[in-house]
């Protein structure tokens, strides 16, 4: 794995943690939120997107728009999962659980349907990564998990880190297999979600625009950093790096994370959480490595 690779994967966890938290504090607007970030990616990334049809260097075929008919589909169910988890319980334990739960899955989805050989070193290195997030989320208690909106975390991040394997797997084979272009993959991705949506938007436009009064520049900040956040992430992939290598590198978003709650949400971060961010550090050295 090239350290090109390796930058753009971090600057995604870094982009990828500050839209959580942006979504976060959304929560309360639902699938109108997701509509309306959705719409906001259509617009913000048009341009690169029509300058790269333009250029007639894309060729499309019935695998390729099968595979984004379907990275679509699984890309929705995830933002709407992800909000109502955001609705119900913590980010503490609804992203941890998201983000520990899809590399683990969409590892075994790399080697099973990719081809792709585990090394000692990079089976080691999964291993300390989920140690890591597990450390971070519980700080050392399962108990954690047992509090008010601690069980529907786990029930709401683990369904959605099952999605997040799904359209990992999908995806890097569109993107290496079919050579689809990320952004182009991504947009059409937003843009499905976006009329599968708008008849949502359209029963109750009153209701929605009351909806997202006051949460339009969120909206704003996650439809330009979600689908960067991903695009650097497949842009690694089209770059030749492996999938079972670059999905559990993305799990350094929890450290992120755990910055990020600390210096702007003022939490209070523990021993624990320390430990879990040196083993997931180790974790991702160790990926690299291999």
């Amino acid at each position: 794995m090239t350290l090109a690779s390796v930058l753009l994967v971090v600057l995604a966890s870094f982009i990828h943690a500050t839209w959580n938290l942006l979504a976060k504090r959304s929560a309360s607007v639902g699938p109108v939120f997701v509509f309306a970030y959705n719409l906001i990616a259509c617009v913000a990334y048009a341009p690169w997107v029509l300058y790269l049809l333009t250029q007639g260097g894309l060729s499309w075929t019935w695998a390729g728009i099968g595979f984004v008919l379907i990275s679509g589909s699984i890309h929705l169910a995830y933002s709407l999962c992800l909000q109502r988890g955001y609705q119900v319980a913590d980010l503490s334990v609804v992203y941890p659980v998201a983000r520990g739960t899809g590399p683990m899955l969409s590892t075994i989805g790399a080697f099973l349907f990719l081809g792709e050989v585990p090394t000692g070193i990079g089976l080691a290195g999964l291993l300390l990564v989920v140690g890591g997030i597990l450390m971070i989320a519980t700080q050392g208690r399962l108990s954690a998990f047992m509090r008010p909106g601690g069980r529907a975390g786990i029930e709401w991040g683990t369904a959605t880190g099952g999605l997040i394997a799904g359209y990992t797997v999908i995806d890097a084979y569109a993107v290496k297999a079919l050579g689809i272009a990320p952004v182009v993959l991504d947009w059409f991705s937003n843009l499905l979600r976006f009329f599968l949506l708008l008849p949502l938007v359209l029963a109750h436009p009153r209701r929605a625009i009351a909806a997202m009064r006051g949460h339009w520049w969120t909206a704003v900040g996650v439809g330009f950093l979600s689908p960067l956040s991903y695009i650097l992430v497949l842009a690694a992939l089209t770059g030749g790096a492996p999938l079972s290598l670059v999905a559990p590198m993305r799990e350094m978003s929890m450290m992120v994370g755990a910055l990020l709650g600390m210096l702007i949400l003022r939490e209070a971060v523990g021993r624990w959480r320390l430990v879990g961010c040196a083993v997931l550090i180790t974790g991702v050295i160790l990926l690299s490595a291999g």
